[in-house]
């Protein structure tokens, strides 16, 4: 492709959660129409012009979608390589499958990360209970084991607070090829959030703090309480991953900050839960980000016209959206989601505190 795609065209969404809901917003705004491609529930199809309901495991379904868009993007990342296969045959992909291969698998991503001389935690392959011992002696204990793929917001993962407890720990994990993580002594975790245009352009947000509550991401607040120069280098990280991918669209860029300096986390290729704050800090947010960039438009420059918190609203919570939203300062976000259950993403709110 090398025209911004025409006003009126169709992009295909596969995901059909709040990510997908936010991008069909977006895409509106933009004079195009969204079809989701979701297997189950799909409140983002309340807001899109088409909805295909089927597994990904339906390959003539997955046909006909890609046939009805003329480009397609992605809400999340366990998208299986068949469905892929099919989609990519007719109709543009962005970001490409080489993002999805890297971020899918934790040790294919940590060793992506490590080879572009970016620090991570010290990692180890686990294949099976016999690989334990080994994988321990280069990470050390605490550690943390992981599935290498399908993991996220805390699931999926066992702390290994001695060596003894590790047998126990990977038997937990339901015998899921693994990867073995050391601990990084961090004093703030932080994410960049940035995109990549087709025409190789990148433009970044400012880096935001994040806490986490049982492992699920609870605020991000910007600006990030951090010195200049590490945000610099956040920023420079972050397109240094985007360029080696040859990316194309928004990603979410996760890092520690330790004395030594900043500790890459992870990488997902999509709009990502901690760059919500755009919504209420940018003239352009994170969801038209994606779409300018899929789309071939020029990006925006991201630049912060507000000093924002972002809060999740998780399960129970979104019964406080009445008097969260009763504050002047607060932007509200429900999912349409149906059933508030523990720890569920219902919704969040943006809470502007101030003028950048």
């Amino acid at each position: 492709m090398t025209e911004p795609l025409a006003p009126g065209a169709t992009i295909g969404i596969l995901g059909g959660g709040q990510l997908g809901r936010m991008l069909s917003m977006a895409a509106a705004r933009l004079g195009y129409r969204c079809h989701i491609y979701e297997p189950g529930a799909a409140p983002a199809a309340d807001v899109a012009h088409g909805l295909t309901t089927a597994p990904y495991e339906d390959l003539d379904a997955l046909r006909r979608f890609a046939q009805a868009c003329d480009l397609i993007t992605y809400e999340f990342e366990n998208i299986p390589a068949a469905a892929l296969d099919v989609l990519s045959e007719t109709t543009p992909l962005f970001p490409d499958r080489r993002a999805l291969e890297v971020s899918q698998d934790r040790l294919v991503e940590k060793s992506f990360l490590a080879g572009l001389g970016l620090a991570t935690a010290p990692f180890a392959a686990i294949d099976g209970p016999g690989d334990l011992a080994a994988a321990l002696a280069v990470t050390g204990t605490p550690a943390i084991l992981k599935t290498r793929r399908f993991g996220y917001d805390g699931k999926g993962q066992a702390r290994v607070m001695a060596p003894e407890a590790a047998e126990a720990a990977l038997d937990s994990l339901a015998g899921a090829p693994a990867i073995a993580e050391g601990f990084v002594r961090f004093s703030k975790e932080i994410s960049v959030i940035a995109a990549r245009g087709r025409d190789g352009s990148v433009a970044a947000y400012d880096p935001g703090e994040n806490v986490h509550v049982d492992g699920i991401l609870s605020t991000t607040t910007v600006p990030s309480a951090l010195p200049l120069k590490l945000r610099t280098d956040a920023v420079l990280i972050a397109s240094r991953i985007l360029n080696a991918l040859d990316y194309v669209g928004v990603m979410g860029v996760e890092l520690f900050v330790t004395p030594e300096g900043l500790v890459v986390n992870e990488i997902a290729p999509r709009v990502h839960n901690s760059g919500h704050w755009t919504q209420a800090g940018c003239a352009v947010d994170q969801f038209e980000q994606h779409i300018r960039a899929i789309a071939g438009w020029p990006l925006g420059n991201g630049a912060r016209h507000a000093d924002v918190v972002m809060e999740n609203l998780i399960g129970a919570d979104v019964a406080r959206v009445g008097q969260l939203a009763a504050d002047p300062g607060v932007q509200v976000h429900l999912y349409g989601k149906d059933e508030a259950r523990p720890g569920r993403k219902m919704g969040h709110i943006n809470r502007v505190i101030g003028a950048a």
